[in-house]
């Protein structure tokens, strides 16, 4: 996916200086106000995170300047933010960060000004940065002495995104600073380099401009105030004082916590498909941040851009003689979409609930219980027990929180709606509360899609009252919180939908059934699907440990239950984000608590998205597919327009992202836009619905919508001048670089894609016996495709041309040429073992360490391999606080939701694989889990799978047949079939069993 990481954060970045022994590092500790070494905050996981309220007066536009003295830890996955006010992943706002190696960059709309510091971790460092619009400077200060400048171009004014200070992360609480921090001060103009060097010298000169100054100390309390300036900061770590250890809950399927959460990262979510909420648990204040998933900025729009057309055939030629640049700056000017960014998924806003006498707390714990999709919050005040629980109800429509206590008349609270949105806030009856808006703009497009959300208060005993947008509860003995949200979304084309009415609706019907009747309903619900599969992987000491000190001590390989847990977490995810009827999961599932997140929280289509359904089949959640099934449907509609508008083509075409309105142009850059090859990758997932259930009337609804994208392509490949094959031109091997730039003709991934699709098409046409004319051509064209070639250093050729070993980013975290290893099926260990060999070594170059999504890729990679142990240590990497956050979801940092998903499959491909005609038991069994257990997996083609295993080996399998017809068993040591006691004739292929199965039959397989 698109990614605008450490070495792609700007524009115009300043060359780093040489690492020769700079004046500034010759002085040794500079005079940060007579520190000692071991004074200063604690930057880092697991240490304080401090952060401002939104304040205008960090509403700077035409110069900042922000300084800091710090010192600087190890950081093994690269960089972290210093002082951030920076929307993920853009360059809205302002930042002073470092990347790789400890190197310091600032970012801001002009791009980055960045320089090798190598800043110290011995020594405590001053820092500046210093951003000036109207006077056209951006430098780097080290010590007192400017060290970087950028000097050229445009000097834009800054943006204002509604984002806090945050110091030392960013505003998801990611993308942590590592080491300790003094002192820090933000201006609202440019220092020149005598002022800075005068901070240097003598920290305590007070210079005019401070918004805010600070000194921190090694153990901040709830506040830090500013000793210049107004602008007070929070330790968002800090909670009231909860004394009092109490054991964990019973249910091994349960996170659980012994303190509120400070973050976003470190909420529970609860979802039901389209309703959302992130629960923090607190004390005095409990928040739920709320989510509806057709709330999106802007309104329908079509992104194609009619100048494209135009400029396609000189861009084939430049691409052709090897001319990228130019080529790149073509596809820049004429023939991204307009605009040329999509729009971004959108927060609600918040509820909350204030508790008034609660602050002191003990026994306190909350937790998630994916087994039933609840939340649950406990703890003792005043000498009265208080629960809560919450969870969002499928059948009811609507989010519901239930606050008890065990003394009759002491639920009181009050209760309102706060949003980033542009809202109004009413009292439509004495129980009941809402709040009123419509999504924001986005990249001038405005925001079309109105919503409303209502809460309403069901007491028993006591007294409610509502006034101007708050609710008020007084002396209850029990409290019923409804929560109801609806938009006006009613398809990409349309939003005049009565949000207001729907709202209302689910909160009336709701409201007229009894909590217990809601709660039983819902989970009814929710297990019909979760319990199909159950995981035992064993279990040790570390399972009665709270699930963020699990998470921390993982890396230690002995705690294989949290394993299991992370598994089922990631289907109670699924289950929670992607129901029939609703939208697909984006970037972060169903949850996002910004305006403008990092990526626009989108449907990132060259991994991401498909990687969120990875697990649907395999982990036996078949009907998740449905929205995502919706999504390619209405996509073909549009992606039919831009096929025509841009390539003058029959069928239709999408390339790496989408949105809410469906967009299909090539859009961001051309590193990851111009790839037109993200439908064919959408339709795979058709074709592995129909492997898996053999569903012929699924098949027959889907298989228009293939071969329109099989159309697109006859239409528009075109023949290499030089290697006479077909290719896709312009293309990119998504987001990676060769020698000459990104963009480039029949990258291997896309020949990968093209044979799926084609031979996906021809068997579903031979299979319905019709369209024998276009299935004819789908075969002579796919003859012609370039094949899977090895490479110079052994390695899976990315490209037509063997580039892979000059790529300036060799070890980057897209591994798009791996796609016929996993997901596809071309390269398997027995059929093609050059390739697979070739595959094994390029995963070898690419390296383990990577972002969060891409080792959950690595994971399902590594175990097609048949190396469980690799496979294994990849997602011991996942489970580190590096990669996992508190509440177990995926970072890249920031959070996405795919590495959930990708770690799901992975495991599931690791215990069972059915890709190359057989079912394979236990095909990369890692050494960490000798003995478990999985019930109820999915397996090609159309059976649900259980096994065990006792010292590493099969003990049992148990296959529940949905289809008559042969199957093939391998395993690494002969096997015996029976079905109720009886054996069943069988024959021997090697190490593959084979047998016929009848449609319905249960089949119990074991060691011979």
């Amino acid at each position: 996916m698109q990614r605008r990481d450490f070495l792609k954060a700007g524009l115009g970045a300043a060359i780093a200086g040489p690492l020769l022994l700079q004046p500034w590092q010759a002085h040794g500790d500079p005079p940060a106000g007579g520190a000692a070494a071991d004074e200063g905050m604690p930057l880092g996981p697991q240490q304080p995170l401090v952060r401002s309220k939104l304040d205008p007066a960090l509403d700077l536009t035409d110069a900042v300047t922000l300084e800091t003295w710090v010192k600087a830890a190890p950081m093994e996955q690269g960089g972290g933010r210093i002082l951030d006010k920076l929307i993920a992943g853009t360059s809205e706002g302002f930042t002073l960060d470092t990347y790789p190696g400890n190197s310091l960059r600032m970012i801001t709309r002009k791009g980055s000004c960045s320089f090798d510091a190598r800043l110290a971790a011995d020594r405590w460092t001053h820092v500046a940065g210093v951003y000036s619009a109207s006077g056209k400077m951006f430098a780097l200060y080290l010590d007192g002495q400017q060290v970087a400048a950028v000097m050229d171009g445009d000097f834009p004014a800054m943006t204002t995104p509604r984002t806090p200070l945050t110091i030392g992360a960013d505003p998801d609480g990611a993308n942590l600073f590592h080491g300790r921090i003094l002192r820090a001060a933000v201006y609202s103009r440019a220092l020149t380099s005598e002022e800075i060097a005068q901070r240097f010298a003598n920290p305590n000169t007070r210079l005019t401009g401070a918004v805010g100054e600070w000194t921190f100390p090694a153990n901040p309390g709830k506040t830090i105030a500013p000793i210049h300036g107004a602008l007070i900061l929070m330790n968002t770590n800090w909670t009231p004082d909860v004394v009092g250890a109490v054991a964990g809950p019973e249910n091994a399927l349960a996170l659980w916590y012994r303190k509120p959460a400070r973050e976003w990262l470190e909420a529970l979510p609860i979802g039901n498909g389209r309703i959302a909420a992130m629960v923090f648990g607190g004390v005095g204040t409990e928040t739920l941040q709320l989510n509806e998933g057709t709330l999106w900025g802007g309104g329908p729009h079509n992104y194609d851009n009619p100048e494209g057309l135009a400029a396609l055939p000189q861009i084939r030629q430049l691409v052709f003689e090897d001319k990228f640049h130019e080529a790149e700056e073509l596809v820049n000017a004429k023939f991204m979409g307009k605009p040329a960014g999509q729009m971004p998924y959108q927060t609600v806003g918040n509820l909350k609930l204030t508790f008034a006498d609660q602050e002191n707390a003990s026994e306190y714990r909350r937790d998630l219980d994916v087994s039933s999709a609840r939340t649950h919050v406990q703890y003792r005040a005043g000498g009265v027990q208080y629960q809560r629980e919450a969870f969002a109800s499928a059948p009811d429509n609507v989010i519901v929180m239930r606050l008890t206590a065990s003394k009759p008349g002491k639920i009181g609270f009050s209760v309102a709606f706060d949003s980033p949105q542009k809202t109004t806030s009413s009292s439509p009856d004495a129980h009941t509360i809402a709040i009123d808006g419509t999504s924001g703009d986005h990249g001038g497009v405005a925001g079309a899609v109105k919503f409303q959300a209502l809460a309403r208060v069901l007491a028993e005993g006591g007294r409610v009252h509502s006034e101007a947008g708050t609710l008020t509860v007084e002396g209850a003995n029990a409290v019923t919180l409804l929560i109801s949200i609806a938009t006006s979304y009613k398809n990409y084309q349309d939003v005049s939908g009565d949000a207001a009415a729907l709202a209302l609706g689910y909160l009336d019907a709701a409201a007229k059934k009894p909590y217990e009747r809601i709660r039983s309903a819902h989970v009814d619900d929710y297990q019909r699907m979760f319990r199909r599969v159950e995981i035992d992987l064993g279990t040790s000491p570390a399972a009665k440990l709270p699930t963020d000190e699990r998470v921390v001590a993982f890396q230690n390989g002995q705690d294989p239950s949290l394993t299991a847990l992370h598994f089922q977490f990631g289907r109670y995810l699924l289950i929670s984000c992607s129901r029939p009827g609703n939208q697909p999961a984006t970037l972060q599932g169903l949850w996002n608590h910004e305006m403008n997140p990092p990526w626009d929280s989108k449907y990132t289509i060259n991994i991401n998205t498909e990687m969120n359904y990875w697990p649907a089949a395999p982990a036996n959640l078949i009907e998740c597919y449905e929205p995502l099934f919706d999504m390619i449907g209405e996509i073909s509609v549009t992606g039919r327009h831009t096929a025509k508008t841009q390539y003058n083509a029959n069928g239709w075409v999408t390339h790496h992202n989408t949105d809410a309105w469906r967009g299909t142009a090539p859009v961001d850059q051309v590193y990851s836009g111009m790839w037109p090859s993200g439908g064919m990758w959408l339709c795979k997932s058709f074709w592995d619905h129909y492997e898996f259930t053999g569903d012929e009337a699924a098949l027959r609804r889907h298989y228009p919508i293939m071969k329109g994208a099989a159309e697109f392509f006859l239409d528009t490949l075109v023949e290499h001048p030089v290697q006479q094959y077909l290719v896709t031109n312009p293309s990119v091997s998504p987001e990676i670089p060769h020698a000459g730039g990104y963009i480039c003709a029949g990258p291997t991934m896309d020949n990968q894609l093209l044979r799926d699709l084609f031979d996906a098409c021809v068997a579903a046409a031979e299979l319905f016996g019709e369209d024998a004319d276009f299935a004819a051509r789908v075969k002579a064209t796919r003859a012609r495709l370039a094949p899977d070639r090895v490479g110079k250093a052994g390695q899976l050729r990315e490209w037509l041309d063997d580039w892979d070993m000059e790529s300036p980013d060799m070890h980057n975290r897209h591994v798009s040429h791996l796609y016929g290893l996993f997901p596809s099926h071309q390269i398997t260990r027995r059929g093609t073992p050059e390739l697979f060999a070739a595959a094994s070594k390029s995963l070898e170059i690419r390296g383990d360490d990577a972002t969060g999504w891409s080792m959950g890729w690595k994971i399902n990679l590594w175990a097609r391999l048949e190396d469980g142990d690799h496979a294994h240590k990849l997602l011991a990497m996942l489970l580190t606080p590096q990669r996992t956050a508190p509440n177990l979801f995926d970072l890249h940092p920031p959070f996405q939701i795919d590495g959930n998903f990708g770690a799901v499959s992975g495991i599931c491909e690791m215990l069972l694989q059915s890709h190359s005609q057989e079912i394979h038991l236990l095909p990369a069994l890692p050494s960490a889990w000798p003995t478990g257990r999985i019930h109820g997996l999915r397996a090609r083609p159309g059976a649900e799978i259980d096994l065990s295993w006792n010292n590493g080996k099969l003990a049992s399998a148990t296959i529940r047949s949905q289809h008559a017809g042969a199957l093939r068993i391998r395993s690494a040591a002969p096997l015996s079939v029976t079905e109720h006691g009886r054996p069943v004739a069988s024959s021997q292929d090697g190490d593959v069993i084979i047998f016929t199965a009848a449609k319905g039959g249960t089949y119990a397989v074991r060691p011979a």
